[in-house]
């Protein structure tokens, strides 16, 4: 079966037949989907290989994650970038593309000479010189925004974090919550600036003290653990903590279970990343679920998307959170 068979049972030519199965042209819809229907009856399927040969293309993506330099093994922080790499894979490879895995830390050259279509850079860095020596023809995904100034790249997919931290801090609120303490790091990332900005304008709209204890951008529950030893040794300590970095509310209740404090009756405790060590903390710990699985889909299907030419550069989607209420958030025992 090849595209002349498909092209004359469309009765088109076989220039239309790639343009509909590839997104090319400016085709009208009804035409894209005849010729796909024809081509699924005869069991065609365009040769990849072929079609990145003649456009001059690798057919594949490349995946880079800086923030992974910090993982050190255990679950924190891999589950995340796990799950952001599995959703990304899964959708790449339903556009024919292969999704390379890039190391972290790679130094500014090597990624530069990487020869990928596109990349896909998750949680990026301030002022990261590794994705400013990418070459500027190759467009560049990212999950979240790039927190460089004017950094711009082709596509972003980007959570409200503004919005999913304040439905935390209420939910606490309503639960009794009256000195909350955030524990996160600075404006190295847009994730981590938006935190801080969305939590500092909940305090002072409630006239609450401001609790922010500020920890280096990093998974590593030592940072978490003594952010939280230095908010109970103070003489008026919170009576909930929420902590940002990935695995870091596990460290918290830990401190809390060591000064004979129990959560959540004594102090809430919560997470602004969810993962595999919140459900099973003791107690369960409530967090925000970012969907890294929905990001990573989202990011390569909007790269291929460029790629192809379907959509303009510049694009930016919103990928939807949602708050996952557990023991650690119900001081009266309840579900929270």
């Amino acid at each position: 079966m090849t595209i002349r068979d498909v092209a004359r049972t469309a009765g088109v030519s076989t220039t239309t037949v790639s343009d509909a199965l590839n997104g090319r042209g400016r085709l009208p819809a009804a035409t894209r989907d005849r010729v796909a229907a024809i081509a699924g009856e005869l069991g065609y399927s365009p040769r990849a290989a072929a079609r990145n040969l003649r456009e001059g293309r690798t057919g594949q993506v490349g995946l880079y994650c800086p923030l992974l330099t910090e993982v050190r093994g255990g679950l924190a922080g891999t589950g995340y970038y796990l799950d952001l790499a599995m959703g990304a894979a899964e959708a790449a490879l339903a556009e024919e593309l292969a999704l390379l895995l890039l190391p972290a830390g790679l130094p500014p050259e090597r990624l530069a000479a990487v020869d990928v279509d596109g990349l896909i850079v998750a949680d990026p860095l301030r002022d990261d010189p590794g994705v400013a020596a990418v070459p500027r023809h190759v467009p560049v995904v990212t999950c979240e925004q790039d927190p460089t100034p004017g950094a711009e790249h082709a596509g972003c997919v980007a959570s409200n974090h503004e919005r999913a931290l304040h439905e935390l801090l209420d939910h606490l609120a309503r639960g009794g919550a009256r000195r909350v303490a955030l524990i996160a790091a600075g404006a190295q990332s847009a994730w981590s600036a938006a935190l801080g900005a969305a939590y500092r304008a909940w305090c002072a709209q409630r006239g609450a003290p401001d609790r922010f204890v500020e920890v280096p951008i990093s998974p590593r529950p030592e940072y978490s653990e003594r952010a939280a030893e230095a908010l109970m040794d103070a003489a008026d300590p919170p009576d909930a903590i929420v902590c940002a970095p990935d695995g870091g509310a596990a460290a918290v209740v830990r401190v809390l279970a060591r000064r004979g404090l129990r959560v959540p009756s004594d102090v809430l405790v919560a997470s602004c990343v969810d993962g595999p060590l919140m459900p099973s903390a003791q107690p369960p710990v409530t967090a925000i679920d970012l969907q890294p699985a929905l990001a990573g889909r989202m990011a390569a299907t909007l790269l291929a998307e460029l790629l192809a030419g379907r959509v303009a550069p510049g694009r930016t989607e919103d990928v939807p959170t949602r708050l996952v209420r557990r023991a650690s958030t119900a001081p009266d025992g309840g579900t929270a």
